[in-house]
């Protein structure tokens, strides 16, 4: 049965706040947001299931597929709620987790703060046994050794073993081996770094497989756990997740290698906003993303987003790269910080308004939710301002409380400032906004990007609240609010192929380029990425090859696409013009011609996604019909610095073409959209909102 063509389908989004549910059926979206549950986060899914079918009209049973996505393998290593967990190494290299890379990512400041290891030293074992850079065995594995390491793990209370040799990479035999040895003596999860990171740089894959044993017994506790309570309630049809890479994994895979799915609810975000772009035929994107905990931006070009090898996790430093915990792994590369709706505001000691990391969350939540929450949140600050309705939240799910918003705001903020409730809860937007809009900045400027030449797409129930203010503060004249955004990553998760990246490092420089290895070694790489694409769906399979590439010397590489297919006797000529000229499009020249600076290929990569249905094609249109204000209320303007009567009016009432003159707010189940004084709105022939700055030529 080919799964990926059932025509009900459900993607669930566990957030920090709430958990978006939206159900496909037959190309009519019914979707909600339900408060998460911490404690069972699947109950938060099947509450939100029974709420979407029941609004469909169908039974559970009819559901022919559902894709699920979580922040709860990224939450437990942010928080250190895994197993406890052993790391089995090469003698020698016991203390590379905690070493790090040695780099300095603030170079003058002498308190410099690094991250924890995962696991503590103590936890760390090392056994003799090498292998060399090019995989061949030096030494052997030291099997007496493990045999004693497995009786102290078997007797020291763990729930994860994490195996990370030297240069494994280049030859799993030892670490295949070890994890023989030790499954003899251990009833419990194993996981070694050439299968859940085969790339070099030791610290990257010894890092990357920890956080896979870390949070294993956990999310393969929770995945089974969910399985079986959707079959109890009759939902029998097979689950798939969203990994980092934006493609979709069986439930056995995601088990097996958790970490994968660090990242799997912000894809979701990003191929949403990809499926606009190419909608729209945009080929400059910037997509926002704000939920209720953290709010993420992604640079999207030619209808595809920006990926990486490596990310990184819990930073200690905001924006800076190398403060964090790295992950190996294939990711869609986005930039995110604790600004949600939930994200707490606070006054620092030198008298600055500050908001998040830490959020609210949907246990107790902002003050505003009447669940126990105290500090004020910017959910708080929204309502404070006027852009949410207190009685039509949720599409009255849930009643605000404008009065504890104002007691929270004024006693953690305005009291401390001396600021009345509103000049408060303006600055906490004001900070938020600014904290977003140098977010975007820095992740545009690192990719050589200016920021104002894209369109902005926002989603998630928090970013259309906000979306129009950013775009004032990054010079950016549009920005599509598309149906569904409150639920974005969700509607997301429907639209993502089934696919998988698998990676091999394998250093070779060109002059010693050896074309029926090479071909070998793709041939493996594409059968083990169609295999776990295979896992999902029987349609055709479109495979991409890209070479990491740089020149001999140089500390890092880039992606060299290379076209399908068996590699000839012309193979070495061939990467070589593609590098150069790839290495051109990034740095605006090549160093060619130089004496003796080699090119080398550092790592394969074969992507294997099935072929999707083309989108549905639509143009952006200015508006042609005035729509009428109806209903007001008094809302801040950030553009005066003052209450203005903002027009409110519902979304569904507007059809194509409707132009709606700001200030205004366009209401909808599961967000709103603020249409400040310098911005109109347009209903495009889709049904998305575009803002438009007024007098711009866009």
């Amino acid at each position: 049965m080919n799964t990926a063509r059932q025509d009900i389908r459900v993607g669930a989004d566990i957030g920090g706040t709430f958990t978006d549910i939206a159900l496909d059926m037959r190309g009519k979206i019914f979707s909600t947001k339900v408060l998460t549950n911490y404690a069972t986060p699947e109950q938060a899914i099947l509450d939100g299931i029974e709420i979407v079918t029941r609004s469909a009209g169908i039974s559970p049973a009819e559901i022919g597929i559902v894709i699920h996505g979580t922040t709860l393998a990224t939450n437990a290593l942010i928080e250190r709620r895994g197993a406890k967990t052993a790391l089995v190494t090469t003698a020698g290299f016991r203390d590379v987790i905690e070493m790090r890379t040695e780099n300095r990512f603030e170079q003058y400041d002498l308190n410099l703060r690094l991250p924890t290891p995962l696991i503590p030293r103590e936890h760390r074992y090392t056994v003799k046994g090498r292998i060399g850079a090019e995989g061949q065995e030096l030494q052997p594995l030291d099997e007496t050794t493990l045999e004693k390491i497995g009786d102290a793990i078997a007797t020291g209370g763990f729930g994860a073993v994490a195996i990370g040799f030297i240069h494994a990479y280049a030859n799993p035999a030892h670490e295949r081996r070890a994890r023989e040895i030790l499954a003899a003596k251990l009833d419990i999860p194993i996981s070694i770094s050439a299968e859940v990171s085969p790339q070099m740089r030791e610290f990257e894959r010894f890092n990357t497989v920890c956080a896979n044993a870390y949070v294993r017994p956990q999310m393969a506790d929770y995945l089974a756990r969910l399985q079986v309570r959707l079959k109890d309630m009759g939902a029998s049809c097979p689950v798939f997740m969203i990994h980092s890479g934006g493609g979709l994994i069986s439930v056995e895979t995601a088990s097996e290698f958790p970490v994968r799915l660090v990242e799997s609810g912000p894809a979701g975000g990003a191929i949403f906003a990809a499926d606009i772009a190419r909608r729209f035929g945009l080929d400059k994107v910037v997509s926002y993303d704000m939920g209720g905990t953290t709010a993420k931006i992604c640079l999207i070009e030619d209808f595809t987003p920006h990926t990486a090898r490596t990310f990184e996790v819990a930073r200690t430093y905001r924006f800076s790269k190398g403060s964090g915990m790295p992950i190996s792994i294939p990711v869609i590369e986005m930039i995110e910080i604790g600004a949600g709706g939930g994200s707490i505001a606070w006054v620092d000691a030198m008298g600055r308004i500050q908001t998040g990391p830490e959020s609210a969350g949907s246990e107790p939540g902002p003050a505003c939710y009447g669940r126990g929450g105290t500090h004020p949140a910017i959910t708080d600050a929204d309502l404070v301002l006027g852009k949410l309705d207190p009685d039509n939240f949720a599409g009255g799910a849930i009643r605000l409380d404008t009065a504890a918003s104002q007691a929270a705001i004024t006693r953690d903020v305005g009291e401390r400032l001396s600021l009345e409730p509103r000049a408060a809860a303006f600055g906490i937007c004001e900070v938020v906004d600014e904290n977003m809009a140098n977010a975007a900045r820095v992740h545009a400027v690192e990719n050589g990007k200016n920021i104002a030449d894209n369109l902005m797409v926002a989603f998630g129930g928090a970013a259309p609240l906000h979306a129009a203010r950013l775009c004032e503060k990054l010079n950016i004249d549009r920005c599509l609010v598309p149906q569904g955004a409150g639920v974005g990553s969700a509607i997301g998760f429907l639209k993502a192929p089934f696919g998988y990246e698998a990676l091999a490092s394998r250093l070779t420089r060109l002059s010693r380029f050896d074309a029926k290895e090479t071909n070998a070694l793709l041939a493996e790489l594409r059968q083990s990425a169609e295999g776990f694409v295979r896992a999902g769906t029987d349609g055709k399979i479109v495979c991409e090859i890209t070479a990491f590439m740089r020149y001999a010397g140089q500390g890092w590489e880039i992606p060299v696409p290379v076209p399908e297919g068996t590699l000839g006797s012309d193979a070495k000529c061939q990467l070589q013009k593609l590098f150069l000229d790839n290495y051109q499009r990034f740095f605006g020249r090549a160093i060619d011609g130089l004496s003796g600076l080699e090119i080398e290929i550092v790592t394969w990569s074969v992507k294997a996604t099935d072929e999707r249905p083309a989108s549905e094609q639509h143009a952006l249109t200015k508006g042609s019909r005035s729509a009428g204000r109806g209903v007001t209320r008094p809302v801040f303007d950030p553009a005066t610095g003052e209450l203005q009567t903002y027009a409110i009016i519902e979304r569904e009432t507007l059809k194509p073409e409707d132009r709606v003159n700001g200030p205004a707010v366009l209401v909808e189940r599961e967000t709103s959209t603020v249409v400040t004084t310098p911005f109109d709105a347009v209903i495009q022939s889709d049904g998305s909102i575009l803002l438009i700055r007024k007098g711009s030529q866009a």
